[in-house]
């Protein structure tokens, strides 16, 4: 129930590591990387001083993290569709869910930082045709992981294209990778993740939850699709501080995000159970593993 997404700035392999140990022994079931090639601290193109610091690149991460784990599972919170073609995408999470024994869930998303594609030479498109490129790359993902064993794929899209795609391994775990779709985009992502993806990943309130749940039924009854099927994941930050005045400072307007005391933490987590959430991966910060430990045995706890 209880997942986080690594710091990948200004971390070290061996700092990570220290933080997956805690992980691997605690009550936490999943661990995510996030994509992207430097801080992602700024949503304009203006050049920051800040995109120099080191920044590991989330997908050789998660190989990484997939050879030193044994429970967690793996996922990219979420991976920036506008950065790979979606096939290579599929093969690189198939190749990681066999070496890691069928842990593995790809995370997609439209991709939304500007700077870095300008920094990298990738196109950033209008959000129209972002939205039409991540619907294309999740119905590829899915065709790929659903193929039976002797299957090959075409696919005739806009943007992509397959060609009697043969695609083996299909992955470590007997079953198809699920597909995570992150956003809160009423009518193409929440579509989207109705017609092609497993688990819906948002930032939000707990009110808002509902509103997009509801919203994500009436897109699956458009489509034929049950919506029991997808599983509902949130991102909120989750932080015990038990100084009340700095805890209310960094939760600012947001009073629904998991900073205070422990009780505090406890009661909305609850909340957000009440609406359906089944995973939560929030950031952790500072990357620690003490902080890791004292969320697992003061908040985590009170779950068993």
């Amino acid at each position: 129930m209880f997942g986080s997404q690594l710091v990948n700035e200004q971390a070290t392999w061996e700092q990570i590591k220290a933080v997956l140990e805690v992980m691997e022994a605690g009550r936490w079931t999943s661990v995510y990387a996030y994509d992207h090639f430097i801080p992602p601290w700024h949503a304009t193109a203006e050049i920051k001083d800040h995109e120099l610091h080191d920044t590991l690149e989330g997908w050789a991460l998660l190989a990484s993290v997939a050879a030193v784990t044994s429970r967690l599972k793996l996922g990219i919170l979420v991976s920036g569709n506008t950065y790979r073609n979606p096939a290579l995408l599929a093969k690189m999470a198939a190749t990681i869910d066999v070496v890691s024994g069928g842990r593995v869930m790809l995370g997609i998303g439209a991709g939304w930082n500007i700077r870095e594609h300008e920094a990298y030479g990738w196109d950033f498109p209008s959000l129209r045709e972002r939205s039409d490129r991540l619907e294309e790359a999740c119905a590829l993902c899915r065709a790929l992981f659903h193929s039976a064993a002797d299957e090959r794929i075409d696919f005739n899209g806009r943007y992509y294209t397959l060609k009697q795609a043969a695609f083996a391994p299909k992955g470590g775990g007997g079953s198809p990778i699920p597909i995570m779709v992150g956003g809160t985009g009423e009518k193409r992502t929440l579509k989207t993740l109705a017609m092609y993806g497993d688990i819906m990943n948002v930032i939000a309130s707990p009110e808002r939850i509902r509103h997009l749940s509801e919203v994500l039924e009436r897109h699956c009854e458009a489509v034929g699709r049950d919506p029991s099927e997808i599983t509902k994941t949130v991102h909120v930050p989750i932080r015990i501080e038990r100084d009340e005045a700095r805890a209310k400072k960094l939760r600012g307007d947001n009073a629904w995000s998991m900073i205070g005391s422990p009780q505090y933490v406890i009661d909305r987590i609850g909340d957000f159970l009440d609406v359906g959430i089944s995973e939560f991966t929030p950031q952790i910060r500072p990357q620690r593993p003490e902080i890791y430990t004292e969320l697992d045995e003061v908040v985590f706890s009170a779950f068993d």
